[in-house]
Order: structure tokens, then sequence, then C-alpha cells
């Protein structure tokens, strides 16, 4: 079947582009922004790529698969549907085509999903079980964000957005899952949602299609997801947190880089690994319990992640220069960005500078639904520096407010001329956004270098 995919670098599509590859389809596909990682994933893969707005389709290509990025309008949408060629969502293609009869272990929640299904995903993997899966982005110890797999398995981060323009309904509804993992629940995807409640409307939906015989893993400390089950729930429970739940950690070490893992209050073992943060400490606990439903022991599953080697743009370190260490985050919520730096703090401790640079990509950032949170988010920050948006949503007068010392750019390449001056040996600069930022990883490290 020859395939076509529009909006193929995003990080689900990409994964679906792999998916369809491995399954002997021979596919194509077209984005207006083609960069890493998921361009190098496509090419590695031998996926051809065409990288345009208005991509001419083949009236004779078998199906086009349509990301949710893809509006009407959008000239290759307007020449599929005039000349009535097959489309469908990636949602649907998925379901139908590659995980229709198996057993599907999904991760949903505002935070912490791609870290998760990776740990999920890595879990299995070492338990032997050979699982498919699909990511957000490339767990490190697999290089690709998809693959069929060779068991029944099969993980899936399971996002909240819609589907495409012409099914609104929430990519997870389509993945109808045995094993689901609900990690928290804020508002977010402002351009979709009008507030939290419709939200929780779509996580009930998900809620009431898992089997009785399945397993919903919930933590146990949010209020939002406990109104979610509150509605209705015909699926057993179990909860995970730091503090309550079935599953808890007690800290070794206060960064997270070691913890003690608890079963009905029963010590099971040690996890000693590269991550940091409470936020990832929780990831952990999910995937354990996770791993448990499908009769992978405790014991297995924290031999596992001593081997974790994370997700590409998770707190991922870049480079280093002159001794500046400089990381690459996908954060741009909140909660996000106030949880890395966090359990970044917790590593490096309070005399080592951390310098935050910021780009507020996502329509819920840009749009300044959260602005009276991003002081308190940045509080661990000795310095933030940020790229001003297209849309004026009052950033300027929130870093005003700021007791740090704070900076304000249009253009990237401005931006890492006037940073570099800034730092010095010993710093550690968090790059926070989810988009490529213009190439400023390797801007400041080159500038860094010749400074």
């Amino acid at each position: 079947m020859r395939i076509h995919i529009l909006g193929i670098c995003g990080t689900f599509m990409s994964g679906i582009a792999v998916l369809a590859k491995q399954s002997g389809h021979e596919v194509t596909g077209s984005d207006m922004n083609i960069y890493p990682p998921m361009s190098t994933q496509l090419m590695e893969q031998g996926i051809q790529l065409v990288e345009s707005d208005s991509p001419y389709i083949d009236p004779d290509i078998d199906c086009v698969v349509v990301g949710n990025v893809i509006k009407r309008g959008h000239p290759a949408m307007e020449q599929v549907l005039a000349q009535r060629i097959p489309y469908v969502s990636g949602p649907q293609w998925l379901a139908e085509n590659v995980i229709k009869n198996r057993w599907v272990l999904a991760v949903a929640g505002t935070h912490g999903k791609t870290t998760t299904t990776s740990l999920l995903t890595w879990i299995l993997e070492c338990a032997g079980l050979h699982p498919g899966f699909l990511v957000g982005g490339v767990p490190e110890n697999f290089g690709v964000s998809a693959r069929l797999g060779e068991s029944p398995y099969f993980v899936i981060e399971a996002d909240e957005y819609d589907s495409a323009f012409f099914d609104k309904r929430s990519k997870f509804i389509h993945y109808q899952p045995k094993t689901l993992i609900m990690n928290n629940l804020e508002y977010d995807h402002a351009d979709i949602f009008p507030d939290l409640s419709a939200i929780k409307q779509q996580f009930h939906h998900l809620v009431r299609i898992v089997p009785s015989n399945g397993l919903i893993i919930r933590h146990a400390q949010d209020t939002n997801l406990a109104d979610v089950l509150d509605i209705g729930c015909w699926t057993p429970v179990t909860t995970f947190g730091d503090v309550a739940g079935d599953w808890q950690v007690e800290f070794i070490q206060k960064d997270g880089s070691a913890f003690t893992v608890l079963h009905h209050n029963k010590p099971v073992g040690e996890v000693h690994w590269n991550l940091l943060g409470k936020h990832n400490v929780n990831n952990a606990l999910a995937a354990i319990a996770a791993a448990h439903h499908v009769n992978i022991s405790p014991d297995q599953a924290i031999q596992a992640l001593s081997t974790f080697k994370n997700v590409k743009r998770r707190l991922e370190v870049k480079g280093k220069a002159k001794n500046i260490v400089v990381y690459d985050d996908f954060a741009h919520h909140p909660t996000a960005i106030a949880t890395t730096l966090a359990g970044l703090r917790a590593r490096v401790g309070t005399n080592a500078r951390m310098i935050a640079v910021l780009e507020f990509g996502s329509y819920t950032m840009r749009s300044g639904v959260h602005k009276e949170r991003i002081q308190d988010a940045l509080n661990n920050a000795d310095v933030v520096i940020c790229k001003s948006t297209e849309s004026d949503w009052g950033l300027s007068a929130v870093l005003e407010k700021f007791k740090q010392p704070t900076a304000l750019y249009d253009n990237v390449d401005i931006l890492v001329e006037n940073l570099v001056p800034m730092l010095r040996a010993g710093d550690h600069v968090v790059i926070m956004s989810n988009s490529s930022f213009g190439g400023i990883h390797h801007k400041l490290l080159s500038a860094i270098e010749r400074g």
C-alpha cells in the first residue's frame, strides 16, 4: 500500500510513519517544518520527505494519513478532498492497522507521558517481552520513536489532543487500552479545550473504554483524576505517589537519583538511575505498577530502570563548553518547567548558577493562559532569558516582576550574542522549548567556544 502522511514530522505522526514502513507499506510524507530528531529518524528509515506546505498528492495514492496540525484550507488537504483520495486520521490508522487485538498499555496525563511510556517500554523489553511501542519522542535505549514489536503487547503515549480536523475526539479514544496509566491532569491545550472540565470529560470517555479485566493506574494525590473517576469507573484501580498510594517511594537521594520502592508499604527494591526529580520518580512508580499488571515483578522492573537512558529533549545534555553545560528540555507548561528545574537544582546544589532560556511555543502558553504561574515556575533559575512570541500576551510585564535578572529578545542570534558574556564556568544553561528554537543549542555552544 502507498501511504502519504501530511504533517509527518510531528512526534506522533513520525511514529505512525515508522510503523507503516515496518508494516511493509511504501511511505512518503510532507511537512512545513522538517527538523531533528524526527527528520533524522524518518530519513534513517528510508522515508522520503517533502518540506512544503502544499505538496502534490498523487491521486492514485492508497491512503493519506492526516496529522492534527492539518486544517481546512491546507492546499494538499483540499486536493485530497476534491479528488476523493482516501484519508484517515493517525490514531484511527493506528487502531485499525497496528494495535487491533493487542494488549495496549497506554500512558495518559498532562505531564510525563513520553518519559513514562519510554520507561514502561524499556521494562517490558528487559523482561524479554519485545513490545511494540509509539512514543512522542525518541527513547535513547531504542533510537526510534516507534516499533511494531514481536509480542501481543503494545505501549503507547496516549495524548488527549484531538485526532484530526474531521475527528475532534482525543487521540486516546482510539486506543482501547487494557492497562491505563493516568499520571496527572491539568489545564492545557487551550486551542482545543475551553476549560479543565472539557479535558476531564475526555478522560472520562477514556475510562469508559478500559475493560473490567484491565487496570487503571493513577496518581493518588491528583484531585482532578479523582474527579474523573468519580464520574464513573468500571475497572480496578491502583494508585501511586511519593507519599501516598499503593506504590510509594522513600528517597535515598533528594534529587531523585536513588529511591526505595514500596508496594503496600513493603519495600520491594531500590532504584539507582540517571534521571532526576520527583516527577521522574513518580513516572517510574507508574511504569513499575503497569509492568506488574503484565506479570513483571518489581525486582525485574527496578533492574531495568538502572539501565534506562532517558528520552531525547528531556533534560538532555547537548554539550559542554568551557565548563558550561547546555541542556535541551521539552518543558513548556509551568508545572513541567518547575519540576525540571527543581530536579536539576537538587542535583547541582545551591551554589551553581542555573540559567533558564525559554521559548513559549505552545498555543496555551502563547495565549497567556498560565502567565500568572510563570514566575513561580522559574523560582529555581538564577537568570531567566526568553524569546518573545508573535502575539503580545504580556510576557515583558511578567518578567518585570522577577527578582532575578531577566531579558527578552525577539531574535535567537541576538539572544545568543547577549547571553554568552553573562555566562561563567560552572553554569548550567537549560533551554526549554517544544520546537527547534532556531537551532539555539548549536549556536550557543559554538559561541561559547569562540568566546
